[in-house]
């Protein structure tokens, strides 16, 4: 939309104009927020709603997923990403090449980074090149995605109750979006972006999509939304069990203990998330690893 069909429907200044003002980025970032809450409340039911690598990664280390289930699951996300980005290109592919024509460029020459961005990202042109800076937006990004995750789950911690979590997790991935998105698109999800980045290679941008390389702007920077996000995961879960879901857990043993002492007045702990407990919620929709 932001890219190409608003450009290409007369209703931006030109036929390849876009991002006129900074306001223009709310289209993507809400977008991607109301995209992230929708699909959750799609999936929760089936699967527990892993539709991030970095999740399933950071919740089998620390929120007894299965581990067996880790790759299958990181399998059905890229794949899932993929059919996704074939969907939004056979729905926008007359747009897409208008533009390009529009812009006097090809897919695969440096100005089709544009419509290549609709699929897949790239590091902000201030970088100049370097891999290293992207990668801690990356890290940074993840790593608020899975405390967020965490916290809107954990009964303990006020949880979001009347089936609203997805979407103020949904939320979470917007205010990520607002906040760190113009860096290097705020992928923070490996298979979002390597499954319509192959796409995107298959379409014909290139080694723009893979390896992820223009000359003279960046260069074999596919990796980067992949382990960026995979580390920042597991930086982010770490980070909320250490400072608040086992200090919540430590707070409640206290009262289970002092309940002993006098009336038996406590009720049990709501599973949790927390890394001392179960993998999830009361009001978490039941995923396969719980059945089990």
């Amino acid at each position: 939309m932001a890219v190409a069909a608003l450009p290409g429907s007369g209703r931006t200044a030109g036929a390849n104009i876009f991002f006129q003002g900074s306001g223009d980025w709310m289209l993507i970032a809400w977008g991607w927020a109301f995209a992230v809450a929708f699909g959750v409340y799609i999936a929760g039911g089936v699967s527990g709603a892993h539709l991030n690598p970095a999740v399933t990664l950071a919740f089998a280390v620390r929120r007894k997923f299965a581990w067996k289930k880790v790759i299958p699951y990181i399998v059905a996300q890229v794949v899932g990403a993929f059919a996704a980005a074939a969907v939004v290109y056979a729905v926008y592919w007359q747009a897409i090449d208008a533009f390009n024509e529009a812009a006097k460029t090809t897919r695969d020459a440096a100005g089709g980074l544009a419509t290549y961005s609709i699929f897949a990202t790239f590091p902000a042109p201030y970088y100049n090149g370097d891999n290293f800076g992207p990668l801690v937006d990356q890290i940074v990004g993840t790593a608020l995605l899975l405390m967020l995750i965490a916290g809107v789950i954990d009964m303990r911690n006020g949880g979001v109750k009347a089936n609203l979590g997805p979407l103020i997790i949904g939320f979470s991935v917007g205010a990520i979006g607002i906040s760190f998105g113009a860096n290097a698109g705020y992928a923070i999800n490996p298979a979002r972006d390597f499954g319509p980045r192959l796409f995107a290679w298959m379409a014909g941008w290139g080694d723009t999509a893979l390896p992820g390389t223009i000359d003279g702007s960046f260069s074999w920077y596919f990796w980067v939304p992949i382990v960026g996000p995979l580390v920042g995961g597991l930086v982010g879960i770490l980070l909320y069990d250490l400072f608040v879901g086992d200090i919540l857990h430590a707070r409640f043993r206290l009262h289970e203990l002092e309940g002993e002492a006098g009336p038996a007045t406590e009720e049990a702990e709501p599973k949790t998330s927390g890394g001392t407990t179960d993998t999830q919620t009361a009001s978490d929709p039941p995923s396969p690893s719980d059945e089990e």
